[in-house]
This record gives structure tokens, sequence and C-alpha cells, in this order.
């Protein structure tokens, strides 16, 4: 065995007991939640697509790796590129729902809910030719401001979803939600719930670790520690990466300053910070992982 591979190897061992996913929300750069004031969702198809080269670059980063990744797949990426949800197959990843046209939960009804996500999940599952059982919220948006949303996903025939925050952030986050895997009891079934990772201060923060601008934006540094520390609580570490997260080369579009600064910071670096975060332990999809629900209960804010 070849030196590097007889390392990762050790540190995969390492990590045997840390069962960690790997995820990716395709979608293209003009989707994002950044930009949608200066983005007209009318409009989309008059911008110019890089999600298809995009992603089979992400594919091909996972066969060198070795590794099987969740594909939250927007509904309108599936309805205009099949074959690329095809494709997500073929290699062998786990397609899963991302939404329909990207909008934050809470800004809907109920009722635009269902039907936005019962359009992307027959769109996903026609492409790929299997049923989607994973659900991701567009910006992490399943909130207080939401909490219906986990009983509409179980009714629609989900069971999972991976859209809570435990952070505290402008835009979305559950900061006293459990920090493990837990479940959903609704009218309609169980939904297992696999909040995003993160690690936990001296004083009780939590601060998110391990995917899209965290991993991009932050020093690597910060991405190991943060890692290490969640493993010592035994918590897993579910990564996410979009696309246009490795395309320094993708149109600049107008917003503000924050959006700008959020969403082009370190592109060039990020393809390359995920190769080294999945060489530091074993990561899967939410498929094979096995993860499973702790004995942790969760519920809604009065009036929620």
């Amino acid at each position: 065995m070849e030196p590097a591979a007889e390392l990762r190897r050790g540190r995969a061992l390492e990590t045997t007991a840390h069962l960690n996913v790997l995820s990716v929300d395709v979608e293209d750069y003009f989707h994002v939640e950044a930009f949608s004031d200066v983005v007209d969702r009318s409009e989309w198809d008059t911008y110019p697509s890089r999600v298809e080269t995009n992603t089979m670059r992400l594919l091909d980063l996972f066969d060198e790796t070795g590794v099987k990744a969740t594909c939250f797949v927007l509904g309108w990426v599936a309805e205009r590129k099949p074959k690329l949800v095809a494709e997500i197959v073929r290699r062998g990843h786990e397609p899963a729902c991302h939404s329909f046209w990207h909008r934050m939960i809470f800004r809907l009804t109920p009722a635009e809910f269902r039907d936005d996500t019962q359009r992307a999940k027959a769109c996903i599952e026609q492409a790929a030719g299997q049923p989607v059982y994973g659900y991701r919220a567009p910006t992490f948006s399943i909130t207080d401001q939401s909490s219906w949303a986990p009983e509409i996903l179980a009714d629609l025939g989900f069971r999972y979803d991976s859209s809570i925050y435990p952070v505290k952030h402008d835009l979305y986050g559950v900061p006293r939600a459990p920090r493990t895997p837990f479940r959903f009891e609704t009218p309609s079934g169980p939904l297992t719930e696999f909040p995003m990772s993160t690690f936990r201060l001296w004083n009780g923060t939590n601060l998110p670790v391990g995917g899209g601008g965290y991993l991009r934006i932050f020093p690597y540094w910060y991405t190991t520690m943060g890692v290490h520390r969640a493993w010592k609580e035994d918590l897993p570490i579910i990564t996410y990466v979009h696309p246009w997260e490795i395309d320094p080369e993708q149109p600049r579009l107008p917003g503000h300053m924050k959006s700008r600064l959020r969403h082009y910071t370190n592109l060039a670096k990020t393809r390359e910070r995920l190769r080294k975060l999945i060489a530091l332990g074993s990561f899967t999809s939410f498929r094979d992982s096995h993860l499973e629900p702790g004995a942790e209960t969760f519920t809604w804010s009065k009036g929620a």
C-alpha cells in the first residue's frame, strides 16, 4: 500500500465510529438566495447554465476519492437536465430533493410548499428512475416560522430531512435544536432530521463547520479544528457543497456587498478544501450512512 493511501486508511479507521455524510445541493449560480433580489426566477432560462459542468467536476472528484454522496437536486434543474440526474444515479450517488424554485420555505404558505415540493419530487424521480426519500430546504429555511413543513414532507413520502441548522444566523437557524439526528413525529408518520454539523464553544454557543461557505470562506484550520471537536462529542459531520462553489470563472452578478462577499470568496480554493476534508475520515451518502436518530426529542416554540 502506498504511504498516502495507508495514511488515509488510518485516518478512516480512526473515525470508523463516526458516520459522516457528503452532500451536494445541485443548483446553479443564479439560483442562490443571495442574488434573489437581482435575479428574477422568470429570467432563469436566460442565464448561461454551468450546473452540469460543475456537478460533473464534483462527481469526478468523488470518483477519484472513492466516496458516494447525496445530491439534493433542484427540481428546476432536474426538469431541464434529466441526463445530469441520471448520471448522478449511474455513478452510485443518492438523488434527493432541494425544492423546485429555491424559495425560502418560511416565505411560502403550506399549500405553496406542498405544490413546490411535489413538483420537484416528481421531476427528480422521473429523471432518476427511482424514489426520492430525502429533502433539504433552500438556505436551510425550515425554522420556527415553517414548523409545519416536516408534516408535509412526511405526507409526501419523504423519510428524512436535512434542513435544520442549530446555529444563529441572519437567514436561518434553530439554535436550540438537537445537534444529533432526531425524529419528528407527525400525523403523517415519522420524519428523521439530520441537523447540519456544529461544534460547541465553552459558553454553549454552536458554531457551524464543514460545509458550503463555512468550508470555503473560513480558514481551513477552522474546519479541521471544528471537525475534530464535533467528533469528540460523537457527532457526525454532514458536509455540503454547491457546484457553483468550485467555479471561479462563473459570471459575476450584481448585488449587495455582503451577498457578493459570501458568494465569491475563495471559489478557487473550494475543490481542494473539499478533497482535504473528505480525506479526514469516512464519508458517504445519507442512504448508505445508516445514521439513526437518538433519543433526544424536540418541540417547536409555542406559537411557531
